[in-house]
């Protein structure tokens, strides 16, 4: 097998180093990059919901520019939420903030009980250039 082209934003090597994963790996044609939170830069969760999903895009946006692409490079996209009853409505209106214009990526929304402390996480899959 060949080794993964793996992509590392600045400064959070170590955070993906302890917890044995990669934040992004290129791989024909796309990168695909894991669950982004709105950790801080000791790995623990913004307390504010508003302020974790900025920070969460802000993660993911360094994930994107340290493989050379943007969110509109992004076609598609999973989105993760605890307690998504309570909480969509708050992290929907942050969303457009980071989003871009249409024509959108695919988005799927799943609910869930627990994310490490965190109320929200996002993963996409953007098309790399060429």
């Amino acid at each position: 097998m060949a080794k993964r082209d793996v992509v590392f934003p600045t400064g959070r090597q170590a955070l993906y180093e302890r917890n044995r994963y990669s934040p992004a790996v290129r791989s024909g044609g796309h990168i695909f990059v894991s669950g982004q939170v709105g950790s801080r830069e000791d790995g623990s969760p913004e307390p504010d919901l508003e302020a974790q999903v900025r920070l969460a895009f802000t993660n993911l946006n360094g994930v994107l520019a340290a493989a050379g692409l943007t969110f509109d490079d992004v076609v598609d996209t999973t989105v993760f939420i605890v307690d998504p009853e309570k909480h969509f409505e708050r992290i929907w209106a942050v969303v457009p903030e980071f989003w871009g214009e249409a024509p959108y990526p695919t988005i799927t929304c799943v609910g869930v009980t627990w994310l490490y402390g965190f109320q929200f996480e996002i993963k996409v899959i953007a098309k790399l250039p060429g």
